[in-house]
């Protein structure tokens, strides 16, 4: 008796999603980062800190970080922060370093601007994000680094962040706000056990880095913090980001890879990425997110177990004309979603542009995007599909998505692809196509190699 034809696709369409090969991506996670004892070891007391919350000791860790340079060819030191609470402005950090904050350690940011360096903007985004020209500079900075583990025993990193928001919203900044940690052009980086707070804007981005391992780590700030990220990966590669839980304002991990032609002609992609165990929130963002700035490309990313609630969108695919890049070979799977308003946005017209010099003939591309094992509960609607006339999003594949809805509609324009076991019933763009989710017999994107400036 011959299968019928629906049959075989489905038959087909499963077994070839469980072939996706994302051993690459799943083997950056199980990399192991040396945590050897540093031979040398020195406390921020030694340099004259007091960690009484009021007293600035940005001096006392330039000071420390500044001595410790010497053990760098010696195999290292480490720089521990006992329980207090230690005021500081924006410093270094140097290779083959330790920053170890003990249990009821707090790293607490200045709230005055003067505290904080100036520094020109990322080559790859030409302009500060929220002004044009330069930016503040980050809480904790690694430029051109090797070697460095953030760590404790659940110390934490307190941005003090309600006075950069409030002047945000007023108009009043002077420059593009700061983050808590930032490594640029880095390689093998832990940040593991910590627990951030009230960060200015994003907590951690790692740009240009290559082998960033960030676990561990609990994320958190008000429901009314505006445009603050969690994890930010941006034009890097070999990243790791494991058993966490993020609470932000905006989105909650989003990968990007430069702004409109700054991107294009830095050229650097964000690739090799594996995500994996958090629990997250977003009530204004998403809780994974692609773009919009992603004019250098992003690639090969694997996602698997997450825990999406109480968000505005589950995951977020964002991208407009004049972006060009990429988004490609991703897959997504595991997600759970409760109290969501929409499950999966693909939008090809979100995100300003960084001055009125982009080209509005670079199209970027969305294709081969898996999406598998979705469940949700109390989710608004399912999904919006909306690509671009002169570039569709193609080989948008999804399998196994079963989300109770208050909506039933998924509101599909210029995209194809294939949907399996889907319900509600997806909408006809993605119910036709079932070639263009093959290729060489395994399935796509498993195959391992707004008007606001505020679009982060």
């Amino acid at each position: 008796m011959k299968m019928p034809v629906a049959s075989v696709w489905l038959l087909a369409f499963t077994n070839l999603l469980l072939l996706i090969r994302v051993e690459s991506n799943n083997a950056v996670c199980k990399e192991t980062f040396k945590l050897d004892p540093r031979p040398h070891s020195v406390s921020i007391l030694e340099f004259g800190a007091v960690g009484d919350g009021k007293y600035l000791n940005t001096i006392a860790f330039q000071n420390a970080i500044f001595y410790l340079k010497s053990f760098a060819d010696k195999g290292g030191a480490q720089l521990y922060v006992p329980p207090g609470k230690w005021l500081t402005g924006s410093f270094n950090l140097t290779s083959h370093l330790t920053l170890f904050l003990e249990k009821g350690a707090t790293i607490l940011a200045s709230p005055d601007p003067s505290h904080w360096d100036i520094v020109s903007p990322l080559p790859s985004y030409g302009r500060g994000i929220e002004l044009p020209g330069k930016r503040y500079r980050s809480l904790i900075n690694g430029d051109n680094l090797l070697d460095v583990v953030i760590t404790g025993d659940n110390g934490t990193f307190d941005g003090q962040g309600a006075a950069w928001w409030k002047w945000l919203e007023s108009g009043t900044l002077n420059y593009s706000r700061p983050h808590i940690i930032e490594f640029v052009s880095s390689k093998n980086i832990l940040i593991s056990n910590l627990t951030f707070l009230n960060a200015p804007s994003v907590n951690i981005h790692p740009v240009y880095c290559s082998h960033v391992h960030i676990k561990n780590v609990l994320i958190e700030t008000s429901v009314d913090s505006p445009y603050v990220l969690g994890v930010v990966p941006d034009s890097s590669d070999n990243v790791c980001l494991e058993d966490s839980t993020i609470n932000v304002g905006h989105d909650t991990v989003s990968l990007k890879s430069g702004w409109d032609q700054y991107g294009i002609n830095y050229g650097r992609p964000t690739t090799t990425v594996h995500i994996r165990n958090l629990i997250l929130k977003s009530p204004t963002g998403a809780g994974i997110s692609f773009g919009s700035e992603m004019s250098g490309g992003i690639s090969d990313v694997t996602v698997e177990r997450l825990t999406i609630h109480s968000s505005r969108v589950g995951v977020a695919f964002r991208t407009t004309r004049g972006r060009g890049g990429y988004i490609r070979n991703i897959t997504i799977s595991g997600v759970v979603l409760s109290g969501v308003d929409t499950a999966i946005v693909a939008d090809g017209h979100t995100g300003a542009h960084a001055d009125d010099k982009y080209d509005r003939d670079a199209l970027p591309a969305v294709t081969r995007i898996v999406m598998k094992n979705f469940t949700g509960e109390g989710v608004g609607s399912a999904g919006k599909f909306t690509g671009m006339g002169e570039s569709p999003f193609t080989s948008i594949c999804l399998s196994d998505v079963h989300l109770q809805t208050s909506s039933e509609s998924w509101v599909c324009s210029n995209v194809s692809g294939y949907a399996e076991d889907v319900s509600p019933e997806p909408c006809g763009e993605l119910m036709s196509f079932p070639s263009a989710c093959f290729a060489g017999g395994k399935i796509y994107g498993g195959e391992m190699a707004g008007q606001s400036y505020y679009s982060w």
